[in-house]
C-alpha cells in the first residue's frame, strides 16, 4: 500500500507555491501559467488559509463578472480545504477526491503544511500499484506451472 509519503519522496519538485490572500487573481494565474501547476495555496500572515486552483478561477472568475486584475484570492479561494497526513494510503486519496469532487489535498503534519498531492501524483501510483500486482500474479502463475 503506497502512501502519500512515498508520493512526497518521489515528487520531483518538492516546492509548494503559494500567494497572499490579498494578491490578486491574475498574479496567482500569472505564477500558476508559470510553474506550469494547477493550484496555490493560500496565506495570511505566514499561515495556510486556503488554497486557489485553476477551477476556482473558472467557476469564480469571469464567469461571475469577476476581473482577475481586480478581484483578491480571499474572495474566490476554498478556505474549508481536505487535508491528509503522511500516513495516508493512496486510495484514500483517491476517495477524498471523488467524494469531494477535488484535484488537489494539502499534507499536514502537527499543524504544519508539508506538502501538497494532486490527482496526477495519486493516478500514478495507483496505476503503478496495479502493474506492480499484476506483475506479481503473472509470476506467481507462471512458477505454479498453471497454463491457459
Amino acid at each position: 500500500m503506497t502512501t502519500v509519503r512515498k508520493l512526497l519522496e518521489s515528487k520531483e519538485s518538492a516546492k509548494n507555491y503559494s500567494i497572499a490572500s490579498t494578491d490578486t487573481v491574475l498574479q496567482a494565474i500569472k505564477l500558476m501559467a508559470g510553474a506550469h501547476i494547477g493550484a496555490l495555496l493560500v496565506t495570511e500572515g505566514g499561515k495556510i488559509v486556503g488554497i486557489y486552483t485553476e477551477r476556482d478561477y473558472l467557476y469564480k472568475g469571469e464567469n461571475e463578472g469577476r476581473s482577475a486584475k481586480d478581484t483578491q484570492i480571499k474572495e474566490v479561494m476554498v478556505s474549508n480545504m481536505i487535508t491528509v497526513t503522511k500516513d495516508t494510503s493512496v486510495e484514500q486519496c483517491m476517495a477524498l477526491m471523488k467524494q469531494y469532487n477535488i484535484r488537489h489535498l494539502p499534507v499536514v503534519e502537527h499543524d504544519q503544511l508539508v506538502g501538497l498531492v494532486s490527482m496526477r501524483d495519486v493516478m500514478f501510483a495507483a496505476l503503478e500499484n496495479k502493474e506492480s500486482e499484476i506483475r506479481g500474479l503473472e509470476n506467481y502463475i507462471m512458477g505454479s506451472g498453471f497454463q491457459s
